[in-house]
This record gives structure tokens, C-alpha cells and sequence, in this order.
């Protein structure tokens, strides 16, 4: 019943022609939370796809604000339970309970609802960044309810390893560290940063790459959540004098996620980082990364190529990974053999042979790529160069026939070539292995639903020197940030790339050979035709997917 009525709305929503029927015909419902997995495929929005859902099947369509106006039922549940369900109980106009649903194929929610409130409810569909959103706040009070640990029991339980992990393993402080991690996933966060202070912990996530402040976990020790958060990743909660890093796999509501956590001491106690890794997180594909038709046409031509490097650089968080992930499924074949050696291994790929370093036991970057080398290759990725035996062993990889991928830390496409060349490898090599570089940042993308198109004014562009920075003129038409419920009030929702690609020709080739410097070495690779990602910045702006503020926050007028 549940898969059948699923495939039906699916094809529903395909032949509708509200999204990419290829897309949605790859999406395979059935079992728990079918209709959540057509969204995510379909990319509609989440208010556009309840439409659809409630023309489909003929139920009560109901929203955000109704949802907050009605009396909720949520005490009589466990607030894991209605976020692992997705559902939100309330009481409709007419006194009669309610439950609101993102999926009426699921009925499991349903019958558990019917057995605690002991009578029938009926169904009203919302969307599902609706519920998450009335679950956060109704629940929200709750959870803030939580009774308190008194002072003395704090300081017993900080000095005292067998209390701590005994307090650690207790009902409430893995209540609250489970809360935040699925906050967390609520907020399609790709980092929990969680640090003591004198007046008490702060926790922030960053969403879409900025932080954002949270509340913390109420009436539990702050050591407490730490040592919770050291025991899921396997760390010493004995020791709180150095650093720690480690890793986990949990299962958050109905999410897989590989953690990653951080744990450094500071004055006033320990600090946690934790990074997110859904494991279900599907590729992208060139257009969704960003590039422009041009840098797309450019990458192609560039991954035809049998051997040689093609380097991504940018800063931390600037989207590397996910390029590189992306170029690997576009290369992954049956007649090519792939190898990567990363940290971590971040996307896992069918038919790709991937390798996560392990330094405590000797197997870092250039000890894999030394193995790699008699496993008959075609493809290479190293997740980063680091020391000048990586890059050595990367470069002679691609003169023996390779294609090797890697990335830098470095501010420019251009700057990656004196970066290689610090590291030791002599410029005649980099001649002949490299092919391409590819620099990028990450800027945020506007809301579908709330942006607000704006055609410029002389006033405005002498009021704001962003729009002169980026050489827009009076009566162009530019997109900016206004705030609604589906981007939780930021007035951006989603990522996406800027880019420029520095492709070698005669010109800087030579350059490369008389050691030029990054100034040098840009200026030549603009005058061949690279768009830098300022330019690309500013086109998307025009395009309305961004916003003059967002690309001068992470691009620099050159």
C-alpha cells in the first residue's frame, strides 16, 4: 500500500512537470519515509511539494502559522519520537486531534499517535520544514524545563573521572547531546561547535557555511556533554590536558551521519568541534556545483585529457571535496581504475577504491601514493598536498601516465604555481605534468521563495559602494535577501561555487619557467580569457542567484 500509493504521487509529480522526471524515475519509494525521498530528489520547494501532496491525496492542507496558533499535543509524546517521525499532534478548530504529516503513505505515525491519545486522528499535511520547525519551537519549552544540577554535584562530578563518565552516560546528558545532533540535521548544519565559558557553554552551528547561535543544552554539567561527545567518538575522557581528535557513525532520527570530532583544551575547560557527514548525501552534478557554461565546457575538456594534474585550490571549507567528489563520478567509468587517499573520506563512491590516511600506523598521503602507483591506475586523488614528498610523488604520478587530482590551501588559481614550487618541485616538471588549476570559494545561494528583485538606482549605487565594487550600473536588476520561515529568516538557503580556472598555455608556461610570481602569473592567465571568481560572482549575481554583499564577502576586487 505504502510503496504503490508512493510510485503513484511520483509519477503524479513527473508527468505534472514539477521537476526533472529523470531525477524522480531514479528515486525508488517505498518502506519509511518514501515521499521525504521524492522531495529531496524532485527539488521543489518544501511548501510547493505539501501542495502537491495534499492535491494528490485529498487531505486537509495546513501551514506554518496554523501550527504555531494551535494548541500542540506534543507533552504526550517523546520529543525523539515526533522528530524521528516527522510529525507534529495538535488540536484542530473543532476540539477534535490532529496530526500533521510530511508523508501519508507512513502510516506508523498515525497508529502510534491513535494508541497514546486513545481515539482516531485525522490527517493534515504540512510541509516538512514546517513540522521540524513547530517541533523546535513547541519543544523547545519543553526541553528548557529540564531540572538543574546543583553546584556542589558539578564540582564533585568535574573532579571525579567515575562520576563524570557515570554522569555522561546518564539519561539527560545523552538526551541533550542526541537534541543538539539533531538540531543539527534540522538545520542542514555542516558543524556543531560547542566551547565552555566562564558564564556557561555556547554552542553555534554553521549553517551554509556562517555560524549560528543556539541555545545550549539546559540544566546539564557542561563537562558532562563534552565527555558524552568524547565517549561517541572513542576518545580518553581522562585526559584533558591535550588535544583529541575521532570519529563516529551515528544514526540521528532517520539520518546516517559519519562525525567527525575535534576536542581541544582552553581556559575554561574543553572545546568540541563536530563535523557532519551525512552518509546518504548524494553527488552533485557540474551545473549544481556552479560552474558557468564556459568553465564547464573548460573542466570537460580538461578531464578528456589521459594524464597530467589538475589542482583545486581555496581556503577551508571552500567546497574542495565536494569538486573533487563530483570530477570523480563524472570520470568514474568501468574502464578506468580510480584510486583516492583522503582525510576523511567524506563521499563514498561506487567503483571507486578509496583510502583514508592513518598517520598513528604510517599511512599518510605519500606512503598510499607510493602503494597507488603498483595498483595499475588510471585515476589518482590525493585529498590534499601537504609536504613536499606528496608533491613529489603526485607530480612523477602524472608523468608516468596518470591523471592526478589533488587540492592547496591558496588564495588563487594562480597562486598555486609558486605554492608547488615552495614545495620543492623543480618548475620544468610543473610544465610538463601540470594541466589546470581550479580555485574557488563557496557563497551563499539566495532564497527561492523570499528573495526580492531590486532594479538599481544611480542613489543606490552611490548609497552602497558593494555595487560599485562589483561595476554594477543604474537599471540593472539585482536579487537581495528579505527572510521567510523556509530559510529560518537569513534570506539564503543553500550554497553554491564561484570559480576561475587557470589553464596553461605557451605564455605561462614560460612564465612558470623564469619562477614568476601569483601577480604575474594572473594577469597573463586574465589577459588569456580566465574568468576569475569575482567575474563569476558577479554574473550569478546578475543572474539572481546570489547577492553583491555575499560575493564581496568571499571574493577580493583584484
Amino acid at each position: 500500500m505504502t510503496a504503490d500509493r508512493a510510485g503513484d504521487f511520483l509519477r503524479h509529480l513527473a508527468e505534472a512537470g514539477h521537476a526533472d522526471s529523470a531525477a524522480l524515475r531514479a528515486e525508488a519509494p517505498g518502506g519509511a519515509n518514501a515521499l521525504r525521498r521524492i522531495w529531496e530528489a524532485s527539488e521543489l520547494p518544501a511548501g510547493d511539494f505539501a501542495d502537491q501532496v495534499a492535491l494528490f491525496f485529498g487531505m486537509e492542507r495546513i501551514r506554518l502559522p496554523q501550527l504555531m496558533a494551535a494548541p500542540a499535543l506534543v507533552k504526550r509524546f517523546s520529543p525523539r519520537f515526533l522528530r524521528e517521525m516527522g510529525v507534529f499532534p495538535y488540536v484542530a478548530a473543532d476540539g477534535t486531534a490532529r496530526l500533521a504529516v510530511g508523508d501519508p503513505t507512513d502510516a506508523a505515525g498515525l497508529r502510534a499517535a491513535e494508541i497514546v491519545l486513545g481515539a482516531p486522528v485525522a490527517i493534515a499535511i504540512a510541509s516538512f520544514e514546517d513540522i521540524a520547525t513547530a517541533l523546535t519551537e513547541r519543544l523547545g519549552d519543553e526541553e528548557a524545563a529540564v531540572s538543574e544540577i546543583s553546584a556542589a554535584d558539578a564540582a564533585r562530578a568535574a573532579d571525579d573521572i567515575d562520576s563524570l563518565r557515570d554522569l555522561a552516560s546518564g539519561a539527560p546528558v545523552v538526551r541533550a547531546v542526541n537534541d543538539l545532533m539533531e538540531r543539527a540535521v534540522e538545520l542542514r548544519a555542516s558543524d556543531i561547535h560547542i566551547g565552555p565559558f566562564r558564564t556557561g557553554l555556547e554552542v553555534r552551528m554553521r549553517v551554509d557555511g556562517l555560524l549560528r547561535p543556539v541555545p545550549a543544552p539546559a540544566g546539564v554539567l557542561p563537562q558532562a556533554v563534552i565527555s558524552r561527545i568524547k565517549i561517541l567518538a572513542g576518545l580518553d575522557i581522562a585526559e584533558r590536558r591535550l588535544p583529541q581528535d575521532g570519529a563516529a557513525r551515528l544514526k540521528v532520527g532517520r539520518t546516517e551521519l559519519d562525525i567527525r570530532v575535534a576536542i581541544m583544551p582552553t581556559q575554561h575547560g574543553e572545546s568540541a568541534v563536530i563535523r557532519l557527514l551525512p552518509r546518504d548525501r548524494g553527488l552533485l552534478t557540474m551545473d549544481k556545483l556552479g560552474f558557468g557554461a564556459a568553465d564547464a565546457a573548460t573542466l570537460k575538456r580538461l578531464l578528456a585529457m589521459p594524464h597530467g594534474m589538475i589542482v583545486v585550490t581555496g581556503p577551508t571549507g571552500s567546497g574542495k571535496t565536494t569538486t573533487l567528489a563530483t570530477i570523480l563520478s563524472i570520470l568514474n567509468e568501468p574502464t578506468r581504475k580510480i584510486l583516492t587517499i583522503e582525510d576523511p573520506v567524506e563521499y563514498e563512491i561506487r567503483g571507486v577504491y578509496q583510502s583514508q590516511v592513518k598517520p598513528a600506523i604510517g599511512l599518510t598521503f605519500a606512503a598510499a601514493l607510493r602503494s597507488f602507483l603498483r595498483q595499475d591506475p588510471d585515476v589518482i586523488m590525493v585529498g590534499e598536498v601537504r609536504d613536499p614528498e606528496t608533491a613529489h610523488i603526485a607530480v612523477h604520478a602524472a608523468l608516468t601516465g596518470h591523471l592526478v587530482l589533488t587540492t592547496l590551501h591558496t588564495d588563487t588559481a594562480a597562486a598555486a604555481v609558486p605554492r608547488m614550487i615552495d614545495l620543492g618541485v623543480e618548475g620544468f616538471l610543473l610544465q610538463s605534468t601540470l594541466r589546470a588549476v581550479i580555485a574557488q570559494r563557496l557563497v551563499r545561494q539566495l532564497c527561492d521563495r523570499c528573495k526580492r528583485p531590486r532594479t538599481l538606482t544611480r542613489r543606490d549605487i552611490d548609497d552602497d559602494p558593494r555595487y560599485a565594487a562589483l561595476g554594477l550600473r543604474p537599471g540593472e536588476s539585482v536579487h537581495e535577501p528579505v527572510g521567510c520561515e523556509r530559510c529560518s529568516g537569513a534570506g539564503y538557503r543553500g550554497r553554491l561555487g564561484v570559480f576561475e580556472i587557470l589553464t596553461l598555455n605557451d605564455d605561462i608556461r614560460a612564465l612558470m619557467g623564469e619562477r614568476a610570481g601569483a601577480t604575474v602569473l594572473d594577469k597573463a592567465a586574465v589577459k588569456a580569457g580566465m574568468t576569475t571568481m569575482l567575474d563569476d560572482g558577479i554574473a550569478k549575481c546578475r543572474a539572481g542567484l546570489t547577492s553583491a554583499a555575499e560575493v564581496l564577502r568571499v571574493t577580493t576586487v583584484r
